[in-house]
């Protein structure tokens, strides 16, 4: 049984656009024991999401939101550090939903193994996690991407597009990517391998896909929304898909979201669009992983982790950071070495 403090964050208040201060709760209990079926994870590392910000709203959603004064959701990769559970050992590593906190109690619902001899911690929270696993689902099962096809992806620069592109480069396809600012860019083409990127912040987006995407878009890998959205739906071809991961330009929004306009045209190209969770496609996750783990392994997957130092107290203006474009790779907080 360990004693000492479990340093958390939680949920104090319903944000109002972006999250501020006076929204979290810092907080100090006593470190938890595991009862009957239950284990304690240490947690090394926690991923930083969009998503989160969503969960903190009081609406229906894929998962209940945030309950004021629990602990705030988040994935993380960690240590079994006791265990009454028949599936988990003491020094094996997990992944899984544990929360914004150093030390996590679980009855292994929500956890997978993480197989260190595989990847390093970090990595089950980037390609070997929900970055990975998202792109995946979305550009594979939703945009069934086939070679030589044109595929765009929004938010190309962050985890998610990041490997949305390179998977399909890996299946044979033309990849742009949208991001903003000349280094992000510089990164996509450069770096991990995109034909073509497209720099918002330099010029509207849909003059910048008119330029690159003179034959149009057969995919659409959407993590943006909004007018980003509008913008590839102008030019998807007939029978195009388009995936739709997240939306971080509506998530912060006080007023009305944006109402696309281009929608319309899905019915005379024959176009769908099909939003997703990578939840939903569990049961096919150790066939994904596998794939995955061999791609990074032979390189054709490369990407950066953007690793913050501070522990839990980071996560309040961590958080902030994916929403002033601050990120260049996977975000997440290191919680213990």
């Amino acid at each position: 049984m360990l004693v000492g403090i479990n340093h958390q964050i939680k949920l104090a208040a319903r944000p109002v656009g972006l999250p501020k201060e006076s929204d979290w709760e810092r907080a100090e209990t006593p470190i938890p024991s595991p009862g009957p079926g239950q284990l304690l994870t240490k947690i090394h590392y926690m991923s930083v999401d969009p998503a989160m910000r969503g969960w903190m709203n009081d609406r229906p959603s894929y998962v209940p939101p945030v309950g004021i004064g629990e602990v705030m959701r988040a994935l993380t990769v960690g240590e079994v550090i006791e265990s009454n559970h028949d599936g988990f050992a003491p020094g094996e590593f997990v992944a899984g939903i544990q929360g914004v906190q150093e030390y996590a109690l679980s009855a292994g619902a929500w956890l997978m193994k993480a197989d260190l001899s595989l990847a390093p911690a970090p990595a089950w929270l980037n390609t070997l996690g929900i970055a990975g696993l998202a792109a995946y689902c979305g550009l594979i099962e939703i945009g069934q991407p086939r070679a030589g096809e044109t595929v765009v992806v929004s938010g190309a620069a962050g985890s998610v597009g990041a490997h949305a592109g390179q998977i399909a480069k890996i299946k044979g396809c033309r990849v742009v990517g949208i991001a903003g600012g000349a280094e992000k860019c510089a990164y996509l083409t450069d770096e991990l391998g995109f034909d073509a990127a497209v720099d918002y912040k330099d010029q509207p987006v849909g003059a910048g896909l008119a330029k690159a995407c003179p034959d149009g878009i057969d995919v659409f890998f959407d993590n943006v929304g909004g007018e980003t959205l509008d913008a590839a739906l102008m030019r998807i071809n007939p029978f195009g898909r388009l995936a739709l991961c997240g939306a971080i330009s509506q998530y912060n929004v006080t007023d009305k979201p944006y109402g696309l306009r281009n929608a319309i045209l899905l019915v005379p190209r024959r176009a769908r669009m099909q939003g997703f969770i990578y939840f939903d496609y569990r049961e096919k996750w150790p066939a994904m992983l596998e794939e995955l783990a061999g791609w990074r392994a032979d390189g054709r997957i490369s990407v950066r982790d953007d690793i913050v130092e501070g522990g839990v107290q980071a996560f309040p203006d961590t958080l902030l950071r994916l929403f002033r474009g601050e990120n260049l790779g996977k975000l997440m907080i290191r919680i213990a070495d």
